[in-house]
């Protein structure tokens, strides 16, 4: 581990636990997902290390589920908007034309109307499944994505190495896929892990409003919701799984501040 720096491997363990602990959350969960197993917010004790939550199930469970179903979702629709999101700003920044104003125009639209808005008039006339919400949530941050990854191709299409591929007679996908988004990959890593947090603070927030994650599943803004009453009464379980999305939130844009600095860094040393 020598060359990490010390926020970064804090960065790393920390992300790795609640990776790990998302996807062996079944074999980990001391209880079931919606099962009751004691009285109304019980405080912490050695069966329920968390206490209980609002209606007496284990919040330690829940939490694990709940952070199994926040990631997954958020992963998911990640991977869908960087997907979408660069392949469309790429090709737009390559082709250049009407293709690059069609669709930086269409982007612009969908933009200007704020997401959690979108979102929520979205999935009221939706059933709200994980699928749907993965679908939502993807296509809409992609738009984020595509200004991104259009602004960075744009630099990287003028450049001597891409009119060098072009006179050599490579077509537009190996000047994408081949020139470009190597050369782009830097701020896009440490923008991927921007976009993971901002989902899951999107799916936590739909949940908290009653269109995210629907019961009996499990997810942290759900969580808050079932026992923000509880906060009036002294009692954290809404607490909890607030402090387990601030300090995943943290914990990644961590690992990818390393991750930018380091490739940035390698970068450098090569083109020296």
């Amino acid at each position: 581990m020598r060359g990490i720096p010390i926020s970064a491997f804090i960065g790393l363990i920390l992300t790795a636990v609640y990776f790990l602990s998302a996807i062996f959350a079944d074999f980990i969960a001391p209880y079931g997902m919606a099962e009751v197993v004691g009285g109304v917010w019980e405080p912490a004790s050695p069966e329920h290390w968390l206490g209980t939550d609002n209606i007496g199930r284990d919040l330690l469970s829940r939490l694990i589920y709940g952070g199994q179903t926040t990631i997954l979702i958020a992963t998911a629709a990640t991977l869908l908007s960087f997907s979408v999101g660069a392949f469309l700003g790429l090709t737009a920044a390559v082709m250049g034309g009407w293709v690059d104003q069609a669709l930086s125009r269409f982007i612009d639209l969908v933009m200007s109307i704020p997401a959690l808005i979108f979102a929520l008039v979205v999935l009221s006339v939706m059933p709200v499944t994980i699928f749907v919400l993965i679908m939502v949530m993807g296509l809409l941050d992609s738009t984020r994505v595509f200004r991104l990854s259009r602004a960075v191709a744009v630099d990287i299409n003028v450049m001597d190495f891409v009119e060098a591929a072009r006179l050599r007679g490579e077509g537009r996908r190996w000047i994408i896929f081949h020139e470009i988004l190597p050369n782009a990959l830097s701020p896009m890593v440490a923008e991927m892990g921007l976009r993971f947090i901002f989902m899951v603070l999107f799916i936590s927030t739909l949940s908290f409003l009653g269109l995210g994650v629907q019961p009996p599943l499990a997810d942290w803004g759900g969580i808050v919701k079932e026992n923000k009453d509880g906060i009036v009464y002294g009692i954290p379980a809404a607490l909890i799984p607030a402090i387990s999305i601030a300090t995943l939130a943290i914990s990644v844009n961590l690992v990818a501040d390393w991750i930018l600095n380091r490739t940035t860094s390698l970068k450098g040393g090569r083109d020296g």
